[in-house]
C-alpha cells in the first residue's frame, strides 16, 4: 500500500472517530452520569492519538493527549461534566476537525493548538501545582532496587539449563516516558532490540497486556544472553522515548536451594503454577477472533464503482435486447438461457446497487453539534428532530448536499426560530424545533427542514424583491405564495436587517439552490407567519438503473418508476367526475385528479370508442393521481439516461432509456405532475 492509500484510510478512520467523539459527547452532555460513554469517547480519541502520532501530525497527536488527560479525569469522577467542561472539549474537537480537513486537503495538518491545550490543561488543573504532581508520579516510575519478578517451575528450569550453557539470565526493568503516544510500539521497539542479542522468556505484563497497552510506563522482561548488562541497557536506551532501564541477574542458586525445600514440602505448590500457565495461552486466542472479524470490510473508491456501475448499465441495454430477440425467436434453450442470465444479472445489479447507496444519516450526523454551538452562539434554545436518517441516496449525492443542508439549517435557526422570551410571549414553548426528515418517493429522495419559528414574512419579501429589482409588480400578481416565498433564492437577496457571522450578507440561498439543481433537484419554500417555514428538497436517486412500469401513449412508450406507483387499474368513463375544472374518480372511497398523458406531453391521439381508461395510479407523500394512458405494457429494468443540457428543463421528464428493441422511451418524473 502507498503513502497516499495509507493517507485516506487514515483520513477515513479519523473522520469515522470524531463523528463517534461528537455523538457521544452530545450523548454524555445529556447522561452527564454515565461514565461508559467516556469510556465509548476514550477509546475514539486514543485510537485517533495513535493514528495521528504514527502518521507524524504533531499537533494532532498533542490535542488529543491533552483531550484524553481531561476525560480520564472524568473517567475517575475527579472532574464534573458541566457546560464549561464540555465547550473546552468540543472546542478540541472542532480544532482537531480542521486538522484532519486540512490534512484531507493535501495540507502538513499543522495547527496552533496551544489556546485549546492551554485551556484543557486548565481543566486538568496542571498550571498550579505540575511539578509537584509530575515529580510524584516521576517517583513512582523510578525503578525500585529489586525486581520482584516470579517465575513457575518450567521457566526456572529453562533457565537452570540456559545457565549450564553459558547463558546469563537477566530481569530488566523498562520505564516509557510519560509524554510517549504510542506505547505498544515502544515495547515492540525494545523486544526487536532485545531479540537481536538473546530469548526472552518471560515479560510483565504479558505480550498481549503490553500490545494492548494495559500498563502504565513500565514493564519487566527476562533476558537469556551472552550479553553483558550495560551493552543491553545502552541498546535499550537507543529506543526513543525509554526513560529509565535498570538490570538485575536472576538469582538461579537461590531458586535451586528454594526448590529442594519445596520438594521436601510436597507437590502442591508445583501444581498451582501450571494452572498459572494456561491463562496466557487463552488470551492468545482471542487477538485472533478480533482479527478476522475487523477484516470483513474493505474500503473500495468510488470511482471504481462508477466504473462498475457503467460497464453493467451497458449490460443492462445489452440483456433488454436479448430478452427481445428470444421471445421473437421463441426457441426454448435460448429463452432458458436467457431467463437465466436475467436472474443472475438482476442479482447482480441489486449488490451493485446496494454497494453505492448509503444512509443519509452519513450528513445528517453533523447536525446535532452544530445545532447545539449555533444556539449557544445565539442565545436560542432549539431541539433538532432527525425523521428517515436510515434513508438510503447514492453516495455521490451524499457528498454534495452536506454544505447546502447546513445553509438551511442555520438559516432556520438564525431567521426562523425566535428568541426564548419572544417565544414565551407568543405562547410557544421557549425551545424551538428543527425538523429534519427525509423520505423516499418516486425515484426521488425528499429532504425537508421544518421549524416552528416565525415564518417569512411574505410582504417585506416582496418589497425587498421589488426594491432591488428581482420582481415586477405585474408578474407578482400572477404568482402563487410558494413562488412568492422562492424569491428569496434569488442572487445577493436578503431580508436581514442585521449582518451577523451566521446570516444576512445576501449570499448563501442563491448558492444553495444552484447546487441542488446541479444535482437534478429542485428546491421549495413554504411557510406561515407566526407559525413557521419548511424547506423542502427533491433529490433524484441517481440510480441507473430503475424498475419501471413502461406504458403507451398513442405510438410513444413512456416508463413510470415503479417506486411512485400505487397499482394499475381500468376504470369505465362513466365513473369520470368534474370537480374544479379537474376530471376525478372516487377511487376506493378517495376523490384521485386524473392526468391526462397525451395532453401533458402533447401527443397527437385519435378518438376511439373505447368505454374504459387504462390508469397508472402514484403517489406523492400522501398525494394520489392517476395517470390516464392508452395501455399498460409490463415491469422491466431500465437504464436511465440524462436528457443532457440542452433538454434539461422539460416538464415531467426526468429521463430516457433505450428499450431492448432500440426505441427510446421518455422517463416520467411523477411528482412533477402531482400538485
Amino acid at each position: 500500500m502507498s503513502q497516499s492509500q495509507y493517507l485516506e484510510v487514515f483520513i477515513d478512520e479519523s473522520q469515522e472517530h470524531l463523528q463517534a467523539i461528537n455523538d457521544n459527547l452530545l450523548q454524555l452532555e445529556k447522561e452527564p452520569g454515565d461514565l461508559s460513554i467516556v469510556g465509548e469517547i476514550f477509546r475514539s480519541a486514543h485510537t485517533l492519538k495513535g493514528m495521528g502520532a504514527t502518521m507524524g501530525y504533531e499537533d494532532l497527536a498533542h490535542l488529543t493527549h491533552n483531550m484524553e488527560n481531561v476525560l480520564d479525569l472524568i473517567r475517575n469522577d475527579q472532574l464534573e461534566v458541566t457546560s464549561h467542561v464540555m465547550d473546552v472539549v468540543f472546542e478540541a474537537v472542532d480544532d482537531l476537525e480542521e486538522i484532519i480537513v486540512d490534512i484531507s486537503n493535501g495540507g502538513d495538518g499543522k495547527q496552533d493548538v496551544n489556546e485549546v491545550v492551554k485551556h484543557l490543561e486548565t481543566l486538568q488543573g496542571l498550571e498550579p501545582a505540575p511539578s509537584e504532581e509530575q515529580a510524584a508520579k516521576a517517583e513512582a516510575v523510578q525503578p525500585a532496587n529489586t525486581i520482584n519478578e516470579n517465575y513457575d517451575e518450567y521457566e526456572w528450569t529453562v533457565l537452570a539449563q540456559s545457565q549450564e550453557q553459558g547463558y546469563q539470565a537477566y530481569q530488566i526493568q523498562i520505564s516509557l516516558d510519560e509524554k510517549t503516544m504510542l506505547k505498544a510500539a515502544r515495547v515492540y521497539m525494545v523486544f526487536e532490540v532485545l531479540e537481536q542479542i538473546g530469548d526472552v522468556i518471560k515479560s510483565t505484563p504479558s505480550a498481549d497486556e503490553l500490545e494492548e497497552e494495559k500498563f502504565d510506563f513500565t514493564f519487566v522482561v527476562t533476558l537469556l544472553t551472552t550479553t553483558e548488562a550495560d551493552e543491553i541497557k545502552q541498546r535499550i536506551l537507543k529506543v526513543s522515548e525509554i526513560s529509565s532501564v535498570y538490570i538485575e541477574i536472576v538469582n538461579i542458586d537461590q531458586y535451586k536451594e528454594n526448590t529442594t525445600k519445596e520438594k521436601n514440602q510436597g507437590k502442591e505448590k508445583a501444581k498451582s503454577p501450571a494452572k498459572k500457565q494456561e491463562k496466557p495461552k487463552k488470551k492468545e486466542s482471542s487477538p485472533g477472533k478480533k482479527g478476522t472479524e475487523l477484516n470483513k470490510t474493505i474500503r473500495v473508491n468510488i470511482d471504481r464503482l462508477d466504473v462498475l456501475m457503467n460497464l453493467f448499465e451497458e449490460l443492462v441495454i445489452d440483456r433488454g435486447r436479448l430478452e427481445q430477440i428470444s421471445s421473437e425467436l421463441n426457441n426454448t434453450e435460448l429463452n432458458e438461457t436467457v431467463e437465466r442470465m436475467s436472474r443472475i444479472s438482476g442479482d447482480l445489479q441489486e449488490i451493485i446497487l446496494n454497494m453505492r447507496m448509503m444512509p443519509v444519516d452519513q450528513v445528517f450526523n453533523r447536525f446535532p453539534r452544530m445545532v447545539r454551538s449555533l444556539s449557544k452562539e445565539l442565545g436560542k434554545k432549539v431541539n433538532l428532530e432527525i425523521i428517515g436518517a436510515e434513508t438510503e441516496l447514492d453516495r455521490t449525492i451524499i457528498d454534495e448536499i452536506g454544505d447546502p443542508l447546513v445553509h438551511l439549517i442555520r438559516n432556520s435557526i438564525d431567521h426562523g426560530i425566535e428568541h426564548p422570551d419572544v417565544r414565551k410571549s407568543s405562547g410557544k414553548p421557549e425551545e424551538g424545533t428543527v425538523e429534519l426528515r427525509a423520505y423516499h418517493s418516486g425515484n426521488h429522495v425528499f429532504i425537508e427542514i421544518k421549524d416552528d419559528g416565525a415564518g417569512i414574512n411574505k410582504e417585506k419579501v416582496i418589497n425587498k424583491a421589488l426594491e432591488n429589482g428581482v420582481v415586477t409588480e405585474e408578474d407578482l400578481e400572477k404568482m402563487t405564495d410558494q413562488q412568492m416565498y422562492g424569491l428569496l433564492f434569488a442572487s445577493g437577496f436578503s431580508t436581514a436587517e442585521e449582518v451577523t457571522d451566521v446570516s444576512g450578507r445576501g449570499v448563501g440561498l442563491d448558492v444553495v439552490r444552484s447546487t441542488f439543481e446541479s444535482l437534478g433537484g429542485v428546491v421549495t419554500v413554504d411557510s406561515e407567519l407566526g407559525k413557521g417555514s419548511l424547506f423542502s428538497i427533491q433529490l433524484p436517486l441517481t440510480l441507473s438503473i430503475i424498475d419501471v412500469m413502461l406504458v403507451e401513449v398513442a405510438e410513444e412508450k413512456y416508463a413510470v418508476p415503479l417506486t411512485a406507483i400505487v397499482e394499475t387499474a381500468i376504470v369505465n368513463k362513466e365513473e369520470v367526475y368534474s370537480a374544479h375544472n379537474q376530471k376525478v374518480i372516487d377511487f376506493r372511497g378517495k376523490v384521485v385528479p386524473l392526468v391526462f398523458l397525451h395532453e401533458i406531453f402533447q401527443v397527437p391521439a385519435e378518438e376511439t370508442d373505447n368505454e374504459f381508461y387504462s390508469l397508472v395510479i402514484i403517489n406523492k407523500g400522501e398525494k394520489v393521481a392517476g395517470l390516464v394512458v392508452d395501455s399498460l405494457i409490463g415491469q422491466h429494468d431500465i437504464v436511465l439516461k440524462s436528457l443532457g443540457n440542452y433538454l434539461s428543463n422539460v416538464f415531467a421528464i426526468s429521463g430516457a432509456t433505450i428499450l431492448g428493441d432500440g426505441q427510446v422511451a421518455l422517463i416520467v418524473d411523477t411528482n412533477a405532475l402531482i400538485k
